[in-house]
C-alpha cells in the first residue's frame, strides 16, 4: 500500500462537492440540442435538497433489505471513490489489484440495489432488476478488459500507475479502450442507448424501475449515487483517453475540462440516439467488448 500523497484527499472531496453538476450539464447540453434553456446546472442539488426534506414511506412487504439498499449502494460508491486517482495523482488508498477491488465495489452497489429491488415483492421491479443484471454481465467485462489493456500498456497493476501520467501511448489500441469504456460508462449508468433515465414505459425501464418504490432520503442518496457513479466512469475515461499534462494544477484543470466533454458527449448521444430495442443491447455491449479484446491484443505484441 502506497503513502498518502497529501493532496489526493482533495480530489475525493471535489467529487463529493461537483459530480451532481455533471448531470446538470448533460441536462442542458440535451436542452441546447433540442432548442431549449433548459434547467439550471445546479438543478440536482435543488432536487436533493428537496428530497431530503421529505419523508419516506415503507411498505409492509419490506424488510430492513430495501432500507439498507440505498445506503449500502452509496457507501460502496465512496469505497470505489477512495480508490480512484485524479488530475495524475495517486488515490487516497491503492495498491496492486485495486482495479480488481473497484470493479466488485460497482458490482456490490448493483447488488444492494437488485436486493432492495426484489425485497419489494413486485414482478415489476423483479423485471428491471433481471435486466440489470443480465445487461451489467456484458457491462463488467468491457471495464474489466478495459482496465486490463491499460494495465499492460502502463505495466502497473494498481488504477494510480496505470492512469498517471505516461509516455507511452498506442494511439490505436488507446482509441478502442477510450470507445470501450464509453460504452461502458453509458451502460453502468442507465445512459441511452443502454438504457433511458427519464423513461417511464412499463416494458422498456430496467434501472429507473428498481428505484420507484424509493422516496425522500432513500430516493436523494440513490439519485446522488447516480452523480457519484458518473464522475468516477467520467474521471477513469478521461485520465485514460489522453496523457495528462504535468503538474497537478494543469491536470486538475484538464480533468475538469475533459469529464465536462464526456458529459457533453452523453448529453449528444442521448440528443441523437434513440434507445436500443433490449433485443440489441447485448449485441451493442458485446461490440464494445470486442473493442476492449482487441487492444488487449495489440498491446500483448
Amino acid at each position: 500500500m502506497g503513502a498518502l500523497h497529501p493532496l489526493s484527499l482533495v480530489f475525493p472531496l471535489m467529487a463529493l462537492a461537483l459530480s451532481p453538476l455533471l448531470m446538470g450539464v448533460i441536462n442542458r447540453t440535451k436542452a441546447a440540442w433540442a432548442g431549449r434553456t433548459g434547467q439550471p446546472l445546479t438543478q440536482m442539488y435543488y432536487d436533493l435538497a428537496r428530497l431530503w426534506r421529505k419523508g419516506a414511506v415503507y411498505s409492509r412487504t419490506t424488510t430492513w433489505v430495501f432500507r439498507m439498499g440505498p445506503v449500502a449502494g452509496l457507501a460502496s460508491l465512496l469505497a470505489a471513490l477512495a480508490l480512484t486517482p485524479f488530475g495524475g495523482l495517486p488515490a487516497p488508498l491503492f495498491f496492486d489489484g485495486d482495479l480488481l477491488v473497484l470493479i466488485y465495489l460497482f458490482g456490490a452497489g448493483r447488488f444492494f440495489t437488485i436486493l432492495a429491488a426484489l425485497d419489494t415483492g413486485s414482478a415489476f421491479e423483479g423485471m428491471g432488476a433481471s435486466r440489470e443484471a443480465f445487461f451489467a454481465v456484458f457491462a463488467e467485462v468491457i471495464f474489466i478488459l478495459g482496465l486490463a489493456a491499460l494495465a499492460m500498456q502502463t505495466g502497473s497493476l494498481s488504477l494510480s500507475g496505470m492512469l498517471a501520467t505516461g509516455e507511452k501511448y498506442d494511439f490505436a489500441a488507446s482509441a478502442m479502450v477510450a470507445a470501450a469504456l464509453f460504452v461502458a460508462l453509458l451502460a453502468e449508468n442507465a445512459r441511452i442507448p443502454v438504457d433511458d433515465p427519464n423513461t417511464h414505459l412499463e416494458l422498456t425501464m430496467i434501472h429507473e424501475v428498481m428505484v420507484l418504490d424509493h422516496g425522500g432520503p432513500d430516493l436523494a442518496l440513490i439519485e446522488y449515487g447516480r452523480a457519484l457513479k458518473l464522475w468516477l466512469f467520467s474521471s477513469i475515461l478521461a485520465q485514460a483517453l489522453t496523457p495528462l499534462p504535468g503538474g497537478p494544477g494543469l491536470a486538475v484543470v484538464y480533468m475538469l475540462t475533459m469529464m465536462t466533454a464526456i458529459a457533453i458527449a452523453v448529453g449528444v448521444v442521448e440528443s441523437t440516439m434513440a434507445r436500443l430495442r433490449l433485443t440489441f443491447v447485448p449485441q451493442f455491449l458485446m461490440g464494445a467488448g470486442a473493442l476492449s479484446a482487441l487492444a488487449v491484443i495489440l498491446f500483448l505484441r
